[in-house]
């Protein structure tokens, strides 16, 4: 006997399944034949609390203490990088993050290769982090299955029905049930709710982009912050002896497997080669993948206003994984009637009603 189902294997689903495993018995169904296939597989893998909306900055608190503690984090920092004319642009980011005017002369101590013809204005901000997401993701998994709980992977859902109290999730010859049904399903969150005869939350998928290149000028650059032009029109971040550049593209797209389109990656590493001495000689890879927003672009969690027993954890955008410790507990108290982990204008801003 299962009580919650739990559709989607990436970390808004795997999260939500650890925090609820204690207190239910579970069975998490993802689609692909490993876990955090799509978005939870590509993610840029940083925490800075500043990101976001509100009431995403408010998730990002609630969840570093638990990031720091089980060991997830690593010191990465950030660095915003502007031209002469970006000066206004520039100044607001900087507010908007919590950074630190430097020189241009420290920005380049920071990473050697930033152009001084071309860098005007720069801004540190020591308190970002890498996050160890496969270990974070892999952990979570661990905790189900240590409480009993089922994570099953390659199961693909095909239909969804409710009756007499009770969900039925059909996925090939198997059939899985339980009265509570939990919507993780990341790009497809829409496309589930509308198999289950729920309304839709308008949650639209956006692709974003990544290159890999070699170190830039064979520099040793794992102590490279991540570093970023104004209106995050790119950005690039170390990434095991490489260096990830994206150009920050925000394509509305359907929900799929998404890849990188060519023009997109040399548009981004045009913007990211205006402000550095060293060109991009090849790539290394490349991939894509989706980050999927509700209309206001914060992050929708709790049970559907008109049927309870359909429970939201969806809209993460680009915040799922500095965002998972708090949104996971945050839905696991509001599924089991506990006091929220979070403010009362958070939990409001949060939670589907706001969107109905």
């Amino acid at each position: 006997m299962t009580d919650i189902i739990i559709i989607g294997g990436g970390i808004a689903g795997l999260s939500a399944a650890a925090r609820l495993s204690d207190h239910a018995r579970i069975v998490v169904l993802e689609a692909e034949t490993s876990l955090g296939y799509h978005a939870s597989g590509r993610s840029a893998a940083l925490i800075e609390q500043n990101y976001g909306a509100p009431s995403v900055q408010a998730l990002n608190r609630a969840s570093v203490g638990y990031l720091q503690d089980g060991g997830y984090l690593s010191p990465r920092g950030l660095m915003i990088v502007a031209q002469a004319h970006e000066r206004a642009d520039f100044e607001r980011d900087t507010a908007t993050l919590g950074a630190t005017a430097i020189t241009p002369a420290e920005a380049m101590d920071f990473v050697p290769v930033l152009d001084p013809q071309k860098l005007a204005f720069a801004a540190y901000h020591a308190d970002a982090h890498d996050i160890d997401t496969d270990r974070l993701l892999q952990d979570f998994a661990r905790m189900v299955r240590a409480s009993g709980g089922t994570v099953e992977t390659g199961q693909r859902v095909e239909q969804i029905s409710h009756a007499d109290g009770e969900w039925e999730v059909t996925c090939g010859d198997r059939r899985f049930h339980a009265p509570t049904l939990i919507n993780a399903a990341g790009a497809w969150a829409d496309t589930v709710a509308g198999m289950a005869g729920i309304r839709p939350m308008s949650i639209v998928p956006h692709r974003r982009s990544i290159a890999r290149i070699p170190a830039p000028g064979a520099h040793d650059i794992r102590s490279w912050p991540i570093f970023f032009g104004v209106n995050e029109t790119w950005y690039a971040k170390p990434d095991a002896g490489f260096l990830l550049v994206s150009p920050a593209d925000e394509d509305p797209v359907e929900p799929h497997d998404a890849w990188a389109e060519d023009l997109t990656l040399a548009q981004g590493l045009a913007l990211y080669e205006e402000m550095v001495t060293e060109p991009v000689a090849r790539l290394q890879s490349s991939w894509a993948g989706l980050r999927s927003f509700a209309p206001d672009r914060t992050l929708v969690l709790g049970r559907d206003p008109e049927v309870p027993e359909f429970v939201w954890c969806a809209g993460q955008g680009g915040y799922g994984f500095q965002t998972a410790p708090g949104a996971s507990q945050l839905v696991a108290d509001l599924v089991l009637g506990n006091p929220p982990n979070v403010d009362a204008s958070v939990v409001a801003a949060l939670t589907p009603d706001r969107l109905r």
